[in-house]
């Protein structure tokens, strides 16, 4: 099972297992890390907006036009931001790095 590891707005490190298949949202709403989701996944609010390490952005792909619009949304947006809902945990993300804002 892959392991994600999350770092809070306080700088808190979460190191936890995820279920393939599931988005990085999905997860840390799982293991209450603050990420609050409010469209559930249906690419329709910013709440799940997250920030990846660079190394990690570049395994992620690209952002659809629709995730670009929404981030244009979120608070603190940084050029490897992400909305949570739209990342897919597959074992080759194993180990990735995702940071939480303060805006959660």
């Amino acid at each position: 099972m892959p392991r994600l590891i999350f770092i809070d707005a306080a700088g808190a490190r979460h190191d936890v297992e995820a279920e393939s298949g599931l988005s990085v949202m999905q997860v840390a709403r799982a293991h209450d890390l603050g990420i609050e989701g409010t469209c559930d996944g249906s690419l329709a609010c910013a709440t799940c907006h997250v920030i990846f390490e660079p190394k990690d952005a570049l395994r992620l792909g690209v952002a659809s036009p629709e995730e670009e619009d929404m981030l244009d949304l979120a608070v603190g947006v940084r050029p490897t931001s992400r909305l949570g809902c739209q990342i897919l945990v597959t074992e080759e993300l194993d180990g990735l790095t995702v940071h939480l804002p303060a805006d959660h």
